[in-house]
């Protein structure tokens, strides 16, 4: 009998993002809320006793040994002891360089999936050490709810957020995210907010009636009017959806942007609406875009009950 686990690693949004300040180290102090949604790669864990980790799956540009899954199986490996291994296999439905977290989400999945599979027993806050290393985005993924972040990404609380539905919009462009952060004209002093402040805007959010007006967004993404300027282009997409009512935002460093809406119905008409109108919009644009894309919220990470707090 084979031991084996097909799991999701899903993709989030950053609902805002805020840059507070910068430590004299160099990193950033943010604020951020990260909302799970069902965009999800699937990664797939068979047990081998040889303690060899093997990532099967070809990915372009990704070199197995610096690959974060490999990285993240090696870490748990060595910080528990373990002669078990691996066979890896991967498929990727979450867009690289698109600020939605697929690489960070991949790592956290085979943390939980390996901790089980191995039965090394770690808890969630020793996962969350070993995540740190790997990117600041990794431990998030582990904690496993919708969370307020703060500090340079390490300082969480669970935060509640509304069921809603989002159209997240892929532009055909990667945006490293040092570029943006290295940028001398990104905000880097934006006044502090407290989860409290995010959690009432986010409650009076909720619609009374059947709307299908957008929900308001809460403050901004400090990195969006940077990414904009270093590529024109993302503006355009702006402009254009602006015109047809639909406020964007763009998620972590981009060059994904998202737009909530209070049901997926309405998320899914507008995308058909949209992706008649898009062959006209590429035909003009400098970044085209390669998809629009109808997600739900999800209200916990699909493994968040995997780990034992």
């Amino acid at each position: 009998m084979k031991h084996l686990y097909d799991v999701p690693a899903p993709a989030k949004l950053n609902l805002f993002l805020h840059v507070t300040g910068r430590r004299e180290d160099g990193y950033h102090l943010l604020q951020t809320v990260f909302v799970f949604i069902d965009l999800a790669d699937r990664l797939q864990f068979e047990l081998r006793h040889d303690g060899v980790i093997c990532r099967q799956t070809s990915l372009p540009g990704i070199d197995h040994e610096s690959d974060l899954i490999v990285r993240a199986a090696r870490a748990l490996q060595k910080a528990t002891g373990t002669a078990k291994g691996a066979t890896i296999q991967v498929q990727k439905n979450i867009p690289a360089g698109g600020g939605l977290g697929g690489g960070s989400s991949d790592a956290a999945s085979t943390l939980i999936a390996l901790n089980r599979l191995w039965q090394t027993g770690l808890s969630r806050w020793e996962l969350q050490q070993l995540a740190l290393p790997l990117g600041a985005d990794v431990p998030v993924f582990v904690f496993g709810q919708n969370t307020f972040a703060e500090g340079i990404g390490e300082a969480f609380t669970a935060c509640r957020v509304p069921e809603q539905a989002y159209l997240v919009i892929q532009p055909r462009l990667g945006i490293p995210t040092p570029a943006i952060f290295t940028d001398p004209d990104l905000c880097r002093n934006t006044p502090q907010v407290t989860v409290q402040d995010v959690q009432q805007h986010l409650s009076l959010a909720i619609p009374e009636t059947s709307s299908i007006s957008q929900p308001v967004f809460f403050g901004h993404n400090d990195l969006e009017a940077v990414a904009c300027r270093q590529h024109p282009g993302l503006q355009l997409l702006v402009d254009w959806l602006d015109a047809r009512q639909v406020k964007i935002r763009m998620t972590g460093s981009g060059a994904c942007f998202f737009a909530p809406f209070h049901t997926y119905e309405d998320v899914l008409r507008l995308k058909n609406e949209l992706d008649a109108e898009l062959p006209a919009f590429n035909g003009e644009a400098t970044v085209p875009v390669e998809r629009i894309i109808a997600a739900r919220g999800l209200a916990s990470h699909p493994l968040c009950d995997w780990v034992k707090n």
